[in-house]
């Protein structure tokens, strides 16, 4: 198995490419993306199409001298005394051409990276550099009620960079923890993520503002604008994740791809919520990870039948209420390194959870009422304190009073009538 080797550190920024040959990128996909670009847009200048690609203008200028040449563009005016103050149109034949661009995609937007010198960013700016400290873990964790033995278990489990295992009864906070680690990840400095990859002429589209939070420059800061400041992601999935969807996924009609989420993850967290809960065998589904967890690098397929690799570079956590050997077999659990049970709270941690939860929606604490809780209802009916509960029992408190428009009091009485409702209370 490879181990992780140390990695250069960060370097402040992806530089702006000064030349054609320092975007990595083959004229001709830029020739079709200034056509397809101004097709688009019907008239533009130079700039505001530059603007569009994410590129300087005078590293492009040599393809509006190329597509003047050829007679694929033309001036209809100047706004300025810069060559891209020019304002372009297609010609007939232009449109034509950029019929035929559009035939093979529709992919109109900033310049994509090759995919080598994605490789080398995501090298740069590994989740495996981070380094979280206990104080971190543990403001990330303030709001949720949690054994000093787990915070033992997360801290050495985060900086290793290796997966993460979380399992226990359900209601009991695995996905808040994860989350959190999500949270304490992205306190760990900023990254730069691509709007897109080239492969062999093939766009990825990677950058997508639900799974990314774009960060401001500093102040005088200049970058190559085809990628994007970012924190560090935290990428969730749950239920509803199939084998298709790490692979990536050709749109039909846009003729481009979308990159998987694991690849959005890149320098983050990738959080598997609910595992055993897809409709896929759970089998089927970890094995999926074997080479990703051992290699750190995934492998895909194109349409026409070319297969490259890709970085894998995320912090895994699985998280799940299923007993763990009813998933998989020993194989598999040797891959992941830190094992970490999520257990029902402590009496004393119900308590707290509780008190907060009562402090967070208006209500008197009364230890009275946790005590009435345990006799009557979880050791009379046989039912395991979960954290979840005092959340939603309070919920159901604060429903009434609404319903009843009358003032929220924790009471035995009104924690009783919440426990009809809430559980299932069979003698």
């Amino acid at each position: 198995m490879q181990e992780h080797q140390a990695q250069k550190p960060l370097e402040a920024i992806p530089p702006p490419p000064q030349t054609l040959e320092e975007t990595g990128l083959d004229p001709d996909l830029l020739v079709q993306l200034i056509v397809k670009t101004l097709h688009s847009a019907g008239e533009a200048t130079g700039s505001e199409i530059a603007g569009d690609l994410r590129l300087p203008y005078f590293v492009l200028d040599p393809l509006f001298q190329f597509l003047r040449a050829e007679k694929l563009i033309e001036v209809r005016g100047v706004e300025g005394i810069e060559k891209g103050a020019y304002r372009y149109a297609l010609t007939s034949l232009g449109r034509e051409r950029a019929r035929e661009f559009l035939d093979v995609s529709f992919y109109v937007g900033p310049a994509p990276v090759p995919l080598a010198q994605y490789a080398e960013r995501v090298r740069r700016q590994s989740v495996y550099d981070v380094r979280v400290d206990r104080e971190t873990l543990r403001a990330v964790l303030s709001e949720i009620v949690v054994s000093d033995e787990v915070i033992e278990q997360l801290g050495p489990a985060i900086n290793s960079g290796h997966s993460i295992f979380l399992y226990g009864p359900s209601g009991n906070g695995k996905t808040l923890i994860a989350e959190a680690i999500g949270a304490a990840i992205a306190t760990k400095g900023e990254i730069f993520i691509p709007h897109a990859i080239e492969v062999s002429h093939q766009i990825i589209r990677v950058f997508n503002p639900v799974d990314h939070t774009p960060v401001a420059d500093p102040p005088g800061a200049s970058h190559d604008r085809r990628w994007v400041r970012c924190r560090r992601p935290t990428v969730f999935v749950g239920g509803e994740l199939t084998l298709e969807m790490l692979d990536l996924r050709l749109n039909p009609i846009s003729k481009y791809y979308e990159a998987p989420p694991q690849v959005k993850a890149n320098g983050g967290v990738f959080i598997l919520d609910d595992l055993g809960r897809q409709l896929v065998r759970p089998r089927d589904l970890l094995n999926r990870w074997i080479v990703p967890l051992e290699k750190r690098v995934d492998y895909f397929t194109l349409h026409t039948g070319e297969k490259f690799p890709l970085p894998f570079d995320t912090l895994v956590i699985f998280a799940t209420n299923i007993e763990p050997r009813e998933l998989v077999d020993d194989a598999f659990f040797r891959r992941i390194r830190f094992k970490i049970r999520v257990a029902n709270p402590t009496r004393p941690m119900y308590e707290e959870i509780f008190r907060r939860y009562c402090e967070r929606r208006g209500l008197a604490y009364d230890p009275a009422v946790v005590e009435f809780l345990y006799h009557e209802v979880y050791e009379r009916y046989g039912i395991e304190p979960r954290g979840c509960h005092p959340r939603d029992l309070i919920e159901h408190i604060v429903g009434r009073a609404k319903f009843t428009e009358s003032p929220a009091v924790l009471s035995e009485e009104a924690i009783a009538r919440a426990c009809r409702s809430y559980f299932i209370l069979e003698p």
